[in-house]
């Protein structure tokens, strides 16, 4: 008979959290690979990704959730707003993070919205790394625990891995015991596709932010895999004319940047040779239309 250490767990747990808070970073890190994009900016998470994790017996369903946004007047802001509450409702644990010392209304939202979700709640207390005053600290995770209904709270810094093994030792408490429901050599349910246009995207966003904060988004129109390499052609949208002369930059040298830069990492992530077209294309107001949402692949999205 096993013991309940050797007993197979498996289930899904939602990492939620305001925008930028480090929630990507912290999906990478527990996975020892870059699968979900990162950068500085809100927003760049837009979709519900799925991570998958193996320790101790333990099948992790990571699911990294886009930032809860306060302003829901754009269809994006609010099929991003969906995708985290669709999440909440499906999954066996959920982790929170926060950053620092820092309660903001917008965590005070996340909480809101996660405060009947009948599930576990663990605080993730994120870039714990850079408070100065350590004796700080425990003040604060107090009062968090006056006012937060948390099965446990685990200081972490995701960047600098550290601490991130105690919080699967807690998450793997609350998970239920099941065999596994994916292979264990495999990353994420994501197509290769999905994976490539979000690579782009994270690229161009970590270049321009400020320019381009939110009006783009990628779509692959063609993914071709040999023996030897992947043949890549990738339609970037944005929304006005200026835009694009920004995106495609000085004689062409910036959009070649973005696409050098996005190769290197799918090369990475695919281990092949990677030959990668890109172009730009405006389509005015896709990012408040909910048919061109659609059409993009921004649809309800289901475990």
């Amino acid at each position: 008979m096993l013991d309940n250490d050797q007993v197979p767990k498996c289930g899904y747990i939602a990492i939620v959290g305001r925008p930028n808070v480090g929630k990507s970073t912290l999906l990478n890190h527990i996975l020892g690979q870059k699968l979900s994009i990162t950068s500085r900016k809100p927003q760049t998470t837009r979709h519900n990704l799925l991570g998958i994790k193996n320790y101790k017996h333990t099948q992790f369903l990571f699911v990294d959730t886009p930032g809860l946004h306060s302003d829901q007047k754009k269809a994006l802001n609010r099929y991003m707003n969906h995708s985290v509450t669709t999440a909440i409702k499906d999954v066996d644990v959920i982790v929170f993070v926060v950053e620092k010392l820092q309660w903001l209304s917008e965590d005070e939202l996340v909480a809101q919205r996660i405060a009947n979700s009948n599930v576990p709640v663990i605080l993730a207390l994120n870039k714990v790394d850079q408070i100065d005053n350590k004796e700080t600290l425990l003040p604060h995770l107090q009062h968090l625990t006056n006012i937060l209904d948390v099965q446990d709270i685990v200081p972490i810094s995701a960047l600098q891995n550290q601490n991130l093994d105690r919080l699967l030792d807690v998450i793997r408490v609350y998970l239920p015991d099941n065999d596994y429901f994916y292979p264990e050599d495999q990353l994420t349910d994501k197509s290769s596709r999905f994976l490539a246009a979000e690579i782009i995207r994270e690229k161009i966003t970590r270049q321009l932010g400020d320019e381009l904060p939110y009006q783009m988004t990628v779509e692959i129109e063609t993914f071709k895999e040999t023996e030897k390499i992947i043949h890549i052609d990738a339609l970037i949208l944005v929304e006005r004319e200026g835009q694009k002369r920004i995106l495609i930059g000085d004689k062409g040298a910036r959009i070649k940047q973005i696409g050098q830069q996005a190769r290197e990492d799918m090369e990475r992530l695919f281990d092949l040779k990677v030959m990668l077209k890109t172009w730009v294309k405006v389509k005015s107001g896709w990012s408040d239309d909910e048919r061109a949402l659609r059409s993009l692949g921004y649809h309800d999205q289901k475990k």
